[in-house]
């Protein structure tokens, strides 16, 4: 069997597979299906200071081939995820990365700092929410704000930084290039695409909320070009996500420059589908006769 195992700021994942942060929760749940410790890592549900209920529903909507949601960070905020999840998790012989997001830096930066007293292997920077103290444009929409959000948070904590980008911008490759300034340890991409759905018999959005975040299958395609992109653009390592749900697709994604990816949406369809994602993989490089899982990062051939 190939080596599946990769290395990312100096920290050790038995495989690249990371279900991602929104819809594996704590992991309690996929736990009665599979050991937790088949997966490389697990991104935490987005974590905020306080307590979030979350949007109004309806807050998820089927669309062809992926979703639209606007949960809204619902979550039982970082000291309830300190005292009782992040202890469990642990215990689980996998990578935890500890996704945070706040609506103004000072939020983010407390949490930072929480965690940093903590355990947990790394922290995930989600950019995509709306900065309240600037008019409610996302923290990672412009160059000044990522990189101002990334380099406060970087000061509260000495844990590895991932910083998790927006595909709602101009130019990613710039945004990314700013959080690597700032002090990113890597990034991921991509978080979703806005995206809204209309019922036509009462000609009202679906959502609650209007709009939503759309992932799924669909936009697998654009998340491969945002990678590729953007491995040619930093000199940290990138974390590939956006539509993977098959080993072949993780393959992919790796070719375009990731170190490592992450499956949202497919785990809706297949709980089932990170491990499946792993053995799809291995049997590819098996075939192909590739030793490590790292000799096909950036591999890609470009005409």
């Amino acid at each position: 069997m190939a080596d599946l195992s990769v290395n990312i700021c100096g920290v050790e994942f038995k495989n690249p597979v990371i279900p991602a942060s929104g819809v594996f929760g704590y992991g309690r749940e996929y736990e009665e299906l599979f050991p937790l410790s088949k997966l490389g890592g697990i991104a935490t549900k987005g974590t905020t200071i306080t307590k979030r209920t979350g949007n109004l529903s309806p807050r998820i909507a089927e669309i062809s081939s992926g979703m639209i949601n606007s949960v809204g960070l619902q979550n039982p905020g970082i000291d309830y995820f300190i005292d009782t999840e992040l202890p469990n998790l642990m215990t689980k012989d996998t990578v935890i990365i500890a996704n945070i997001a706040g609506s103004t830096v000072d939020e983010c930066v407390e949490i930072a700092r929480k965690l940093d007293n903590t355990d947990v292997h790394m922290i995930e920077l989600n950019i995509s929410c709306p900065n309240v103290k600037q008019g409610g444009a996302a923290f990672g929409t412009s160059c000044t704000s990522a990189e101002n959000i990334t380099s406060e948070v970087r000061k509260a904590t000495k844990k590895p930084l991932i910083v998790k980008l927006s595909p709602n911008v101009t130019s990613i490759t710039d945004i990314a290039k700013a959080v690597e300034s700032a002090g990113a340890d890597s990034v991921s991409l991509i978080n979703t695409l806005l995206g809204m759905k209309i019922d036509i018999n009462t000609r009202r959005p679906v959502l609650k909320n209007n709009v939503g975040g759309m992932s799924g299958s669909a936009i697998f395609p654009l998340a491969v070009r945002m990678v590729w992109q953007t491995a040619n653009a930093v000199n940290i390592p990138v974390i590939g996500m956006g539509g993977i749900s098959s080993g072949k697709d993780a393959i992919e994604m790796m070719m375009a420059g990731a170190s490592a990816v992450q499956v949202g949406a497919a785990i809706f369809t297949d709980p089932y589908a990170p491990v499946k994602i792993i053995d799809e993989m291995n049997e590819w490089l098996d075939s192909k006769n590739i030793k490590s899982v790292n000799e096909i990062v950036g591999s890609v051939e470009i005409w």
